[in-house]
């Protein structure tokens, strides 16, 4: 793809400070976009992009952040939807505060900025949602209830988004990433016994035997939000590593 395709489009991207949500707000940017990262504390972030904050949990908060976001840059033609928490352990092990906070954040989080979005991109002439998914949503992870059942749940949400507002011009999708190397996966390894062991079963569990980088997953996203990709809505893109379909052999 040529620099220089997001040319006067306006993009938003929740969780933009850091891990996928940075990676993709950056690449973004460097492709010609005007890029809006909404996060609870978007400081330190690089020239290119602009801050504002937003608390994707809190609807008034989501829309106000919409509503400044399109007066700066003169609307909204991309929404990206990263923000997300993680969640260890079994659904025997999982509290009900877990399940209310992991899906808060995760689904109706991003229901949330979706919906205060959309009065700006059904006037945008290229409007698209890219929303973050993840392999969990199909496949069966261990000790992932909470944040599988959270990312099946956008994986159902982007196939409905992208049926209800196709006729709008709004294309809807989403890019299922395998185990990433991120500060998000740091902070959720340090809730293992042994963090270091973990992390080697992370990269093993990807046929490429590695973690997904943020900037890989970034590339997904990017094609999905593409104007070169018009034609494309209601998918879900693996950047996995294999993992969903490749049965590697086990070194001997």
């Amino acid at each position: 793809m040529s620099a220089g395709e997001f040319d006067g489009l306006v993009a938003v991207v929740t969780g933009g400070a850091s891990g996928i949500g940075l990676a993709t707000a950056s690449a973004l940017a460097e492709r010609g976009a005007q890029v809006a990262v909404l996060d609870l504390n978007p400081a330190d972030l690089p020239e290119s992009l602009t801050g504002f904050v937003g608390n994707v949990t809190d609807r008034e908060s989501v829309d106000a952040a919409m509503a400044a976001i399109a007066e700066k840059f003169g609307g909204v033609d991309i929404v990206v939807n990263s923000a997300g928490i993680s969640s260890i352990g079994t659904v025997e092990e999982a509290t009900d505060s877990d399940w209310a906070r992991v899906l808060d954040i995760n689904v109706t989080g991003t229901a949330r900025v979706s919906a205060s979005a959309l009065p700006w991109l059904r006037k945008s002439d290229h409007a698209v949602i890219v929303n973050i998914c993840s392999i969990a949503a199909l496949n069966g992870l261990p000790q992932r209830a909470v944040y599988s059942a959270s990312k099946g749940a956008i994986l159902a949400l982007t196939f409905a988004m992208a049926t209800d507002h196709v006729a709008e011009g709004v294309r809807v999708n989403c890019v299922s990433p395998g185990t990433v190397s991120t500060p998000f996966v740091d902070r959720m390894l340090q809730k293992f016994d042994d963090p270091v062991k973990e992390r080697a079963a992370l990269d093993a569990r990807q046929a490429t035997g590695r973690m997904v980088t943020p900037e890989e997953v970034a590339g997904g996203v990017v094609y999905l939000a593409s104007p070169l990709s018009g034609s494309t809505t209601g998918i879900a893109l693996d950047v996995d590593g294999g993992v969903t379909h490749l049965r590697v052999r086990p070194k001997s």
